[in-house]
């Protein structure tokens, strides 16, 4: 579930242990907001385990992998969880390889993922160019736009060294090998002699013709490249003596893949891009309102299994033949329909967490990455997706009708990319993607009004919100969902990271500790003080939803027999949210070389679904802490 968490440390050993461990781990990788990992063995628990944690938004297990939706963090949380896999990158796996397509999604998911965020950066600089030269024809003479342009171009230019790179981490290989068989495809000199051949010449290699194939902006021959290279250097490396395996190794693979690769691999993957890219610009070409429909209406349903990054190479080919692609055009409207969608929910819902949650989802949409918006409210609700997914079908079949193409590549297509879609020789397409995307924002916000999103039947527990029962809120969106605020001032500690074993194993139950920064404690909720220490270190206090809670002002304080305590509430007292309980003496208990760190423990943990904890670093009094989550 969607929950916010700062101990990313604690998430990724939590999700290691839930898939069987290290043992049972391929390989790693991540994307914008995925961790994607491939098991040797499923766990069909492990699924429903991982979606509960805090901090996950869902899991999806498709194209062979276990897909850890995470968000924004997700950096943070792979970081953790590749400190704890040391992998054995020499060993030959076999389990659960899964079909053939799987795993070629599985690759083009590991190779593009890393690096998504550079083609995206260049695409919105060539955007950002193609819109000042239209509104200065005269700046594309100047040496400005010149160094802007090779500088938006250069990414793509030498994307097969990026493609090694990643890659080579993905099919465990050298990755300086990888580098350098990669940068001679894009050297300057087999550029001059492939064009020498396009000109007519012929030039070989021990005999054998080269072809004129240029490898700049290609994907598939640099990827091959190393995916055999893994091979070869394996076999290399258990023939060739220890004393001279550094220096031999990488020259006979040099001497080996790239010649191989200009020779056979190259053509013939080159050969195999661009048959399916024009594959797809028959069906765009002549039927474009089907290919508009398919694309716009179920693009999003890719991006749900995770196989979307399988289409790159396919639109890359595009942009290396023709300089344009229409498939990111449908695509972006595609990404718009959902934000709208998310707007509709915003503008409908009752619910303030809901509200909240739109707003987020719907900012990160404007970067193309559509992952927190499909989870946390269109395909949570159901209704919101597929009025999502017929919006995108007709504004992109409304598109179709102006010829749309963008003319720079869009590493995440989306709002900010729509300039990509102004063309000299094109005046038609730009306004058609504005107008599908125009279609495309407000008809799923039209429909939601007219028939809701299904919040009703979304409510964890089934009970209708306190607001739509004409009743006052009490603080939380749904009546399976108790919010406990900061009773005290003062810096938040994850607990498992309390010194003391008692509290930070969660023997005594889920929570979280502050380090006070002032001398008083307040009452987190409304409810009844139920017990009280004899040396008035702790206090126990159930809320009026039956909540019961432990704050223990600092950690072997019990031995300080009350005297920096004083209170102010007596043991069965009813008490408001914000009523002052205790104060006590910081510099006293600190004096005494005596941590004041400060947990507070949900001890009836075991009646509840979660206890999730709020991404916050300074506790504020009365700001929401913990949520308690039926």
């Amino acid at each position: 579930m969607a929950a916010k968490v700062r101990d990313y440390s604690k998430l990724a050993k939590d999700i290691l242990e839930a898939v069987g461990g290290e043992e049972n781990i391929v390989s790693a990788t991540r994307c914008a907001t995925r961790l994607r990992i491939v098991l040797k063995r499923s766990k069909p628990e492990a699924k429903a385990a991982v979606s509960e944690m805090p901090g996950v938004i869902t899991v999806v297990e498709t194209g062979g992998q276990f897909q850890v939706v995470i968000g924004q963090h997700v950096g943070e949380v792979f970081e953790e969880f590749s400190s704890l896999v040391k992998l054995d990158t020499t060993a030959d796996v076999t389990e659960n390889k899964g079909t053939i397509l799987n795993r070629v999604i599985a690759t083009m998911s590991a190779v593009f993922a890393p690096f998504v965020y550079i083609l995206a950066a260049a695409g919105i600089l060539q955007g950002l160019l193609i819109l000042i030269n239209l509104l200065f024809p005269s700046f594309s003479g100047t040496g400005t736009y010149e160094v802007f342009s090779f500088i938006s171009w250069a990414p793509f230019t030498f994307l097969p060294i990026f493609i090694a790179i990643t890659a080579a981490n993905h099919f465990k290989t050298n990755p300086y090998i990888a580098v350098a068989a990669s940068a001679a495809l894009v050297s300057p000199t087999w550029a001059e002699m492939a064009g020498r051949i396009a000109a007519g010449e012929s030039i070989t290699f021990f005999g054998l013709a080269l072809s004129q194939t240029v490898y700049t902006s290609s994907v598939l021959p640099p990827l091959i490249l190393v995916w055999i290279l893994s091979y070869l250097e394996r076999f290399l490396n258990k023939r060739i003596h220890e004393i001279v395996r550094p220096l031999f190794v990488p020259f006979l693979c040099l001497i080996i893949m790239v010649p191989l690769t200009i020779l056979v691999l190259g053509p013939l993957s080159t050969m195999g891009a661009n048959g399916i890219a024009n594959g797809y610009n028959f069906l765009a070409e002549n039927a474009p309102a089907v290919a508009g429909a398919i694309i716009g209406g179920l693009w999003q349903v890719l991006v749900i299994f995770g196989v979307h990054w399988g289409i790159t190479p396919m639109v890359l080919a595009n942009f290396d033949l023709y300089g344009r692609d229409s498939f990111q055009a449908y695509q972006t409207i595609a990404v718009i329909a959902q934000i709208g969608a998310v707007l509709g929910v915003i503008i409908k819902s009752k619910s303030q967490e809901t509200r909240k949650l739109g707003v987020s989802a719907g900012v990160t949409g404007l970067f193309g990455i559509t992952e927190p918006a499909i989870y946390g409210i269109t395909l949570k609700f159901k209704k919101p997706f597929i009025f999502g997914s017929i919006a995108g079908a007709v504004g992109a079949v409304t598109a179709s009708f102006f010829n749309p193409y963008y003319f720079a590549y869009a590493g995440l297509p989306g709002p900010l990319t729509i300039v990509n879609g102004i063309g000299p020789d094109s005046p038609m397409s730009i306004w058609g993607i504005l107008i599908g995307s125009a279609i495309a924002i407000v008809l799923p916000i039209v429909l939601i009004q007219i028939f809701g999103f299904g919040e009703n039947m979304a409510k964890k527990a089934g009970g209708d919100t306190a607001e739509e029962q004409g009743q006052p809120e009490t603080g939380t969106d749904y009546q399976n969902e108790e919010p406990i605020a900061t009773p005290l001032r003062g810096q938040i500690v994850p607990l498992s990271q309390v010194s003391d074993e008692v509290f930070s194993s969660g023997a005594m139950g889920q929570g979280v500790a502050i380090e006070p920064l002032d001398n008083k404690l307040y009452a987190p909720f409304d409810g009844t003080v139920v017990m009280i220490a004899l040396t008035k270190h702790a206090i126990g206090l159930r809320s009026n939803a039956g909540v019961e809670l432990l704050v223990h002002i600092g950690l072997d304080t019990v031995k300080l027999d009350g005297k920096p305590f004083t209170l102010h509430v007596e043991d069965g007292a009813k008490i408001k949210k914000g009523d002052l309980l205790i104060t006590f003496d910081r510099e006293a208990i600190q004096k005494e070389g005596i941590q004041i760190t400060t947990p507070l423990i949900v001890t009836n943990t075991h009646s509840y679904k979660e206890i999730i904890v709020e991404n916050i670093l300074d506790g504020i009094v009365g700001e929401k802490l913990l949520t308690v989550v039926k």
